[in-house]
């Protein structure tokens, strides 16, 4: 597993389509860019940006039901990609018990970010779907780098944004 940051929540044009990008920490800088939903959108760059709300969203509520149940977030793994979806987990513990439960990248996140606990991605999926950071920023001077630009844009022109809604 390779330990990442959450960099950024950006929207994708042309079709308004939020992203959000994870870099691995140490090592390559490699990034990972997950479309996600607009309400997980809003509740990840809540967390980010320290927003209280007057009543508790639904991953407030879940941070608050985890506390309840003595139980604590050690860490959010996003472990693969199938056909354009990306699938993550929730690593709990209660006591002695530890649980993996199944979740949606965007929620994990949302959550991982409102209990402070670390994101990691598999080794496999960062091999599959991560970009050089490096690469991905030589692609911004004058005619460096476009091959990676465009397949990085071939990956977003393969993926249909409405998988990554809920």
């Amino acid at each position: 597993m390779v330990e990442m940051e959450l960099v950024a929540v950006r929207i994708e044009l042309p079709g308004n389509v939020p992203v959000v990008v994870l870099r691995e920490v140490e090592g390559d800088r490699r990034l990972l860019p997950i479309f996600i939903g607009q309400p997980e959108a809003a509740a990840i760059a809540f967390a980010l940006d320290g927003v209280v709300t007057q009543r508790p969203m639904t991953h407030d509520l879940m941070r608050d039901l985890i506390e309840a149940l003595g139980a604590h977030a050690e860490r959010v793994v996003i472990t693969h990609i199938e056909e354009g979806t990306f699938f993550a987990e929730l690593h709990l513990r209660a006591g002695e018990t530890a649980m993996k439960i199944s979740s949606r990248p965007s929620d994990a996140m949302a959550l991982a970010l409102r209990v402070e606990c670390p994101i990691f991605a598999t080794e496999d999926l960062l091999a599959e779907a991560g970009l050089v950071e490096s690469v991905v920023a030589d692609a911004d001077e004058e005619g460096a780098g476009e091959d990676v630009v465009e397949q990085f844009r071939e990956f977003i022109d393969s993926v249909n944004p409405e998988d990554f809604a809920s």
